[in-house]
């Protein structure tokens, strides 16, 4: 079911879809996948997918839709189309699917189910270390652009371009892949 948040409709939201396909009914389901995620592409607004498979004793798959608007994420969220796909895939599920939908950063180090927060050190060593090279590496990136829009090169301006590109590499490129990559570790107790 659809979280009753209220939410501003024109922040980008992120979609945490939760499944449990009964474990005879795995290849069904991912052939089912293989059908819903490039609809949910074609979808307006929608900026990428993750699909997150099982592993460990879970048999949890978590797919992560963003989208840059609430309003669009919701219009997928209630198509036709996905609705059809969904009553397609019921009769695979041990459960109804939980959806939880999330604005901003918040969604980074949210844990699996039966999963243990991340501890707040391991949460300031990922961010740290994602944000590190890209604060090296953006400021040199810009510097071409710079020299020939003379006015990018006032402090305040340069600062906020740098942090602009850097939050939204983090919120929509980074992050994402990162912790999912990094997820056994964080999310150990």
């Amino acid at each position: 079911m659809a979280s009753s948040i209220s939410i501003n409709t024109n922040s980008a939201v992120t979609t945490i879809i939760v499944q449990r396909p009964y474990k005879r009914q795995i290849q069904a389901y991912e052939n089912w996948l293989r059908e819903i995620v490039p609809q949910a592409q074609a979808a307006t607004g929608h900026r990428g997918v993750n699909v997150i498979r099982p592993h460990g004793q879970s048999d949890e798959y978590t797919i992560v839709l963003h989208f840059d608007s609430e309003t669009n994420l919701r219009d997928w969220l209630e198509s036709d189309t996905r609705r059809q796909l969904t009553d397609k895939v019921r009769s695979l599920l041990n459960e109804d699917e939980k959806i939880d939908i999330r604005t901003g950063l918040e969604f980074w180090f949210t844990p699996p189910r039966n999963s243990q927060i991340a501890p707040p050190y391991k949460q300031f060593l990922i961010t740290l270390s994602a944000i590190f090279p890209l604060s090296l590496l953006i400021p040199q990136l810009l510097t071409p652009i710079t020299i020939t829009v003379p006015f990018l090169t006032i402090p305040l301006i340069r600062t906020f371009l740098t942090s602009l590109i850097i939050v939204g590499l983090m919120t929509f490129v980074i992050m994402p892949r990162y912790v999912r990559f990094v997820a056994r570790w964080l999310f150990k107790s």
